[in-house]
């Protein structure tokens, strides 16, 4: 994977970085990983970027991408955490998520690649990729639930491998933590602000579904 791992790469989704040119990319993350079968790197923020879709494509059309959903109105509480643990949000959940639009179009120039506040639009998988499905063979795109990570890392290791094209690496699941320290946190969502939030991304997952799987139909509350 691109080193080093942290911060993220993000080179197709920041104008400025983008700017430099591929080959900065290549040297700067990847100087070498000629001796690999495979190569990679992690930018959370690139699927939801049209525009970081058509440059991927642009330059990498033989790519293989990987996208890891998690059940979106779970992923919408633990982007709050994290905006809270951040400093960058002081409002309740709900008066959060109902402030979401307004933010959005007003978002601050340093903040407008982290958006902190997108809390449900970024729970509409079904329309974040469609960029990528209407540029890339379907073969090209593999999206798996966070719920089998928590439920069956290994399973999902040796998925990936074959996916990716190398042998499989069995270990590489061995102690997955939380990521995210916000997810250490005590706070829980309460049931009917879940419930609500459910229901408003129903037509969503039933286009998730449709799009990548009947599997992405069904989400386990991880």
């Amino acid at each position: 994977m691109a080193k080093p791992p942290r911060p993220e790469p993000k080179f197709f989704l920041v104008d400025e970085l983008y700017a430099l040119g591929i080959q900065h990319y290549y040297s700067t993350w990847f100087r070498d990983a000629s001796s690999y079968p495979a190569a990679g790197e992690k930018s959370t923020n690139y699927l939801e970027s049209p525009t970081a879709a058509e440059r991927i494509h642009a330059h990498l059309p033989e790519v293989k991408l990987v996208f890891i959903l998690r059940e979106p109105a779970r992923r919408a509480y633990s982007n709050w955490m994290w905006s809270v643990m951040n400093g960058l949000e002081t409002d309740d959940f709900e008066t959060a998520i109902a402030k979401e639009d307004e933010r959005e179009r007003h978002v601050q120039a340093r903040l407008k690649y982290a958006r902190p506040h997108a809390y449900f639009s970024r729970g509409l998988y079904a329309d974040l990729l469609r960029p990528y499905l209407n540029r890339f063979p379907r073969q090209q795109l593999l999206c798996l639930k966070f719920d089998e990570i928590v439920r069956h890392p290994c399973e999902l290791a040796g998925r990936l491998h074959g996916f990716i094209g190398v042998p499989p690496r069995p270990h590489d699941a061995d102690g997955l933590d939380v990521v995210n320290p916000s997810e250490k946190r005590d706070e829980v969502i309460p049931q009917d602000a879940m419930n609500r939030l459910r229901q408003r991304y129903t037509d969503s997952i039933r286009e998730l579904a449709a799009l990548v799987g009947p599997e992405f139909a069904e989400w386990e509350d991880l």
